[in-house]
Order: C-alpha cells, then structure tokens, then sequence
C-alpha cells in the first residue's frame, strides 16, 4: 500500500500498473491533476483475510487549488505467484 501512495505521488504509472491485478487493470492512461500534492498517508486498518488475501483502509490527504482533501479508501489485494496485487477498493 504504501509503496503504491509513494508511486501514485511521484506519478510513477508503470508502478502502478505493475501492481495493479490484471483482471481489473485500467486500460486508459493515468490522470494526474496539475498542481495536485499528496501530504501523507494514514493506513487506518490491514486485514489478512487468508494467506493471499488482504484488505487495507487508508487516508490519503492532498491539497489542489489551495483546498485539502482526503481520500478514505478500502482497498482489497491479492496475491499471485508470491506477488501481491491491487484488486480494487470496495464501498466506503
């Protein structure tokens, strides 16, 4: 999680894709918002559901524009082949 945070601020998206499992990949090109800056990350929760399945809640704040904001989400992931993956996040 934490190094997907750090990708997502220094907009590395060949990392993100990389870390993103296949079955819910985005096809489209990553859009980063002009002026956008990521302040921190708070992971609130992990779970390990079993040996290749986890859950982690998380805080991301930003500031655009002067205005803050957060990003509260519910990730799921998985893991394959020793590798873990982003599945997606669920209902918030």
């Amino acid at each position: 999680m934490r190094s997907r945070y750090s990708a997502y601020t220094l907009q590395l998206d060949d990392y993100l894709l990389a870390t993103w499992h296949p079955s819910t990949r985005p096809t489209t090109p990553f859009h980063h918002e002009a002026g956008l800056r990521w302040l921190g990350l708070q992971v609130l929760r992990h779970d390990c559901i079993d040996a290749d399945h986890a859950q982690v809640e998380f805080v991301a704040r930003s500031k655009l524009g002067g205005r803050a904001h957060r990003l509260r989400e519910h990730s799921r992931f998985v893991r394959e082949g020793g590798r873990w993956f982003y599945l997606d996040a669920i209902g918030e």
